[in-house]
């Protein structure tokens, strides 16, 4: 967990003193490329870190080796525990070395941090239902990631074909319950949905991430391309400003303003795969929205509306 790290990144910084991206890679037990951008999120924050070039450098918080970390402002030490408090709740590790971390700060900060902490709570359960528990098999693919060890699956296809592969894991996503594995393959860097790996063995063939390979962005790059074939038909649609929000909850990124009109409503385009997707989606708004164009979408709409008078009247 990357608030676990960020505080062990921390606390190891103000143990040693001067320490190096490979040096954190040993001991958190990741890669070179990893622990260098821990270092560098730890500057972004605010938090003074900084590199030192040359023979005998390194990174090494502002000050030099201190017994505790003065050289943290108030608001720094707020937006650190802001940043690992959400993940305490889940992490017994993380709450005990936020209690480490607590005891090294300055009196005078101690309270605010506390405040900080628990200012944040994660609640993935949804209203209404029990909290999901997270696949097991999420934990054997993050410790390969982490280990850097290459996995035996058996993966389940769309069609319920099955296949095995070896692949490279590089990082995992947890997109609204739903875990995917992004992964190095024969032919290239692809994305597995966890719940469709029926197997998976950890291999002691060791393999090493690409440098350049970022999970953030490559993650990003997944969810455009699959957005952008997932949506290949747009509309022009007119609806109260106030009702702007409730639409994009239903379109995500596929909504998109276009302009204002003098009645107030506003213009804007969403999308979807087909004519009759956008007119599902549509349909419950009733005469709260009106579609412009295409045509195809207006006549799924009327075709569903007849459908609902022939059978309630």
């Amino acid at each position: 967990m990357r608030a676990d790290r960020l505080v062990a990144v921390l606390l190891l910084m103000q143990a040693r003193g001067r320490v190096t991206a490979a040096e954190l890679a040993v001991e958190l037990e990741v890669s070179v490329a990893t622990a260098r951008r821990d270092l560098e999120a730890l500057s972004t924050a605010g938090v003074p870190v900084y590199p030192q070039a040359g023979r005998g450098g390194g990174w090494s918080l502002l000050g030099g080796a201190r017994t505790d970390l003065s050289g943290l402002t108030a608001h720094e030490a707020q937006a650190l525990f802001l940043l690992a408090g959400p993940a305490a709740g889940a992490a017994p590790e993380v709450k005990s070395a936020l209690r480490k971390l607590l005891r090294a700060l300055p009196q005078t900060f101690r309270a605010e941090a506390e405040v900080a902490a628990a200012a944040v709570v994660v609640d993935p359960a949804r209203w209404g239902e029990p909290e999901k528990a997270r696949p097991e098999l999420v934990e054997v693919l993050q410790a390969a990631t982490v280990r850097r060890r290459q996995v035996r699956i058996g993966y389940e296809g769309r069609r319920g074909e099955r296949t095995e592969r070896v692949v490279e894991p590089w990082g995992l996503v947890d997109k609204d319950d739903v875990w995917y594995l992004l992964a190095g393959t024969e032919r290239g860097q692809r994305t597995f949905r966890v719940d469709r790996i029926a197997a998976a063995t950890v291999t002691e063939t060791e393999f090493e991430r690409p440098g350049d390979f970022e999970l953030a962005q490559a993650w990003e790059r997944v969810v455009t391309d699959m957005e952008r074939r997932r949506s290949t038909l747009s509309a022009t649609v007119l609806i109260a400003a106030r009702l702007l929000p409730i639409l994009r909850d239903h379109f995500g990124r596929h909504c998109h303003v276009e302009g204002h009109e003098e009645d107030g409503r506003v213009r804007v385009r969403v999308a979807a795969p087909m004519a009759l997707s956008i007119a599902e989606q549509l349909a419950g708004w009733g005469a709260r929205v009106e579609v412009v164009e295409p045509e195809e979408v207006k006549a799924e709409l009327a075709r569903i509306g007849a459908e609902l008078v022939g059978r309630y009247g």
